[in-house]
């Protein structure tokens, strides 16, 4: 009989009450004064049954929850022993007043259980409306409600509902403008006062069980204790690039120390000290990568409450040292030029990269330049830093410049000594790159040969493309010892398209 909730029992036992309240008012005959001696015995045994209740409540938390968990349980066991504290207060506060009754009513007369002068229409209204006891007694229930009700945490308080009040008729009644004046004025019978006294009582017990049971099963909540506070600083990043706007969350935490709840982050479970769970993860990979821990919490029921974190992300850049070469700054034309940018704190898909002077192209860090004229070019990176807000983060400028000279050969060399016969097995001239990285190609496109032997005029010819031809080979098929082999007026040509003038070969035939 908790929350202000009656049984079908004792609404009957109210209806009854009011029933006779209002026969009162035109007679007031034994019939009446038995009825109300029943309606009092009832509440009284409502009453009782309550009482003890309460008195089980507090008996099953003192030899379980209060032995088992004496730390936790105390504040709670105590609290309610206050609640238990208000009502006995305000109940012994009535008893007096009943005891007062008996006393001018004549003591209680063994045959009917009731007091002798139950149809006495003046000791009640003198005690309660003269001598102001109903108003000390109104004033007394709304205190006692009020402070059982803040008792309760802020939600329950809310919700909670007590029988237990003491209101002002919001009209008058017969003339009677008060509380005390509808329930202990003139024209009450005695035996009626002591009932309504009784029935106070009753709504004091129920306001008690009911604060009681709700203070006490504090203890089937969630395990949280929160003993340890701190100041904790939350930002999304700790690093940051010039212009970007840094952010962080500071506030304070509570936490306890003393649980080891189950912390785990992608199913793996973390180590817990004092409450804390630590995440440690290897960074061997680049990238930026997200996180969700769950926090589970075993409820005194022996059920899981699952608290999740909010979504964390971290960044893993490469360790690295920009070194730029200012004379080795070169962009290459007629070759694609690769170029890896990266920018560290930001992530390769939030670049842009642009250039004057040439075109670019690719992603994610990796990308091709060309460019078709010499002179300069410039590379600028921009990034996002901020959602929606992009910036230009840096900008290098390249020289552009010819792939250099080949070098023309023949059977593997530019000149010297080389027998006639190696000389006679070649048919090619070649354009060779020496030290130069890229993979670049030259065609030869033209030269001359010149066959100079001894005592005797020289041959001169010439011919397209980089093979001999066949007077070139007819020629060289009669030089001997001695003979000199020059290939002259050479020409190749490029990836960039544009004819260059090589070297001549000057070869001696031994």
């Amino acid at each position: 009989m908790a929350g202000g909730k009656e049984t079908t029992r004792q609404r009957m036992i109210n209806i009854m009450y009011l029933v006779l309240l209002a026969m009162l008012a035109l007679n007031v005959s034994d019939t009446i004064l038995n009825a109300f001696k029943n309606i009092n015995d009832s509440l009284e045994l409502s009453k009782s049954n309550v009482n003890t209740s309460v008195d089980q409540m507090f008996a099953a938390f003192e030899s379980t929850k209060l032995k088992d968990e004496p730390e936790r349980a105390r504040p709670i066991y105590e609290n309610a022993k206050k609640a238990k504290a208000l009502s006995d207060d305000l109940n012994n506060y009535i008893e007096s007043i009943k005891k007062e009754f008996a006393r001018q009513g004549q003591g209680y007369d063994p045959e009917t259980g009731d007091l002798k002068a139950r149809d006495n229409l003046d000791i009640a209204p003198g005690i309660m409306i003269n001598k102001k006891k109903g108003k000390e007694l109104k004033a007394k229930i709304n205190e006692t409600r009020e402070k059982l009700i803040a008792l309760l945490d802020e939600k329950e308080r809310q919700t909670v509902s007590l029988s237990l009040v003491a209101k002002d008729p919001a009209k008058s009644i017969e003339g009677k403008r008060t509380w005390e004046d509808v329930n202990f004025g003139e024209g009450t019978p005695l035996t009626a006062a002591m009932t309504i006294l009784t029935k106070i009582q009753t709504d004091n017990k129920n306001a008690e069980a009911d604060v009681v049971k709700r203070i006490l099963g504090k203890m089937d909540q969630a395990v949280v204790n929160l003993d340890k506070f701190s100041a904790v600083a939350v930002a999304p990043t700790s690093y940051l690039i010039q212009g970007q706007p840094y952010t962080a969350e500071v506030f304070l935490t509570a936490y306890d120390s003393r649980s080891n709840p189950t912390i785990t982050v992608g199913g793996s479970t973390l180590p817990v000290k004092d409450g804390k769970g630590v995440y440690t993860v290897s960074t061997n990979k680049e990238g930026v990568f997200s996180w969700i821990g769950k926090v589970r919490v075993k409820q005194t029921d022996g059920s899981i409450k699952e608290y999740p974190t909010t979504e964390q992300k971290y960044q893993v850049a490469r360790p690295s040292a920009v070194v730029s070469p200012d004379k080795m700054n070169v962009f290459y034309i007629g070759v694609p030029n690769p170029v890896s940018i990266s920018a560290p704190g930001i992530p390769k898909e939030n670049m842009r990269v642009s250039m004057s002077g040439g075109s670019i192209s690719g992603a994610n860090g990796k990308y091709t330049v060309k460019v078709s004229s010499p002179g300069k070019a410039t590379v600028s990176v921009a990034a996002e830093i901020a959602p929606g807000k992009v910036q230009t983060i840096g900008t290098t400028e390249f020289r552009v410049k010819r792939i250099p000279d080949p070098v023309a050969k023949f059977a593997g060399k530019t000149g010297g000594v080389l027998s006639s016969v190696a000389i006679k097995a070649q048919n090619n001239v070649f354009a060779m790159l020496e030290g130069f990285d890229f993979d670049a190609k030259f065609s030869v496109t033209r030269f001359s040969l010149i066959i100079a032997k001894p005592r005797a005029d020289a041959i001169v010819l010439q011919t397209s493309g980089n093979s001999l031809s066949g007077a070139m080979r007819t020629a060289l098929s009669g030089i001997g010892p001695g003979a000199r082999v020059i290939f002259d007026n050479i020409v190749a040509v490029g990836p960039d398209g544009s004819p260059r003038a090589l070297n001549s070969i000057a070869l001696t035939a031994n």
